[in-house]
């Protein structure tokens, strides 16, 4: 396997172990100091991990730290798809290992940052598709050359943000498969994991789709 190939998929790893250590580890410690952190932190703890986490490692791979966003760019000219499983298995083991990290820290929290719907399925299914239709549309526009640049950390950071302030209530704001797996698995509370899976999929290649109907 050529060195650079190991560089991006390490890359990806240590992104989305990031991502999902600092964002679900915000939830576990505003739970268990009585919400010393608020909402409102938690938001941003989410936007600032995404956009450190551009600028450290978009250069490299990419900094994807989503499988949905993954599967949709596969869905353009804008990444080869031979990089499409190693990918997804490199985020899908940071992920664990965050999971599994804040498990071993804070052994008596149950859900450890787990997405739940606070209302029906169908609400939270609907709104995941929507969030991560506007998350992969923008990330899809801010890097119109190819190229990961200081604007294009500071958008997609400021639309996770956004979207976590808005939804996160309701939905948990995931947009992302790896960011509900990992969790999941972990705190053993499975239920509801295929909405977290299936929706950020659909909405992130549904942005696909939209992106190159406008570049046409």
């Amino acid at each position: 396997m050529p060195y650079s190939n190991i560089k991006k998929y390490l890359a990806e790893l240590l992104g989305t172990y990031a991502l999902v250590f600092f964002g679900t580890g915000a939830i576990v410690v505003n739970d268990l100091s009585n919400g010393s952190i608020t909402h409102l932190g938690v938001a941003i703890a989410f936007g600032l991990v995404v956009t450190i986490m551009i600028y450290a490692f978009g250069k490299t791979s990419g900094a994807h730290i989503n499988p949905a966003v993954t599967i949709a760019f596969a869905f353009t000219d804008r990444f080869e798809r031979k990089y499409l499983v190693p990918y997804i298995v490199a985020q899908l083991i940071g992920a664990l290992l965050a999971s599994i990290t804040l498990k071993l820290l804070f052994v008596e929290h149950e859900y450890l940052g787990t997405t739940l719907p606070a209302g029906s399925w169908q609400q939270s299914f609907i709104l995941e598709i929507i969030l991560t239709y506007f998350l992969m549309l923008v990330i899809l526009f801010v890097s119109q050359n190819k190229a990961v640049t200081q604007f294009t950390a500071l958008a997609v950071g400021a639309i996770v943000g956004l979207e976590a302030l808005f939804a996160g209530p309701i939905t948990g704001a995931s947009m992302n498969p790896a960011r509900s797996i990992a969790p999941a698995i972990v705190s053993g509370n499975l239920p509801h994991l295929w909405l977290y899976i299936a929706a950020p999929i659909i909405g992130a290649v549904l942005a696909s789709f939209t992106w190159r109907f406008f570049k046409e």
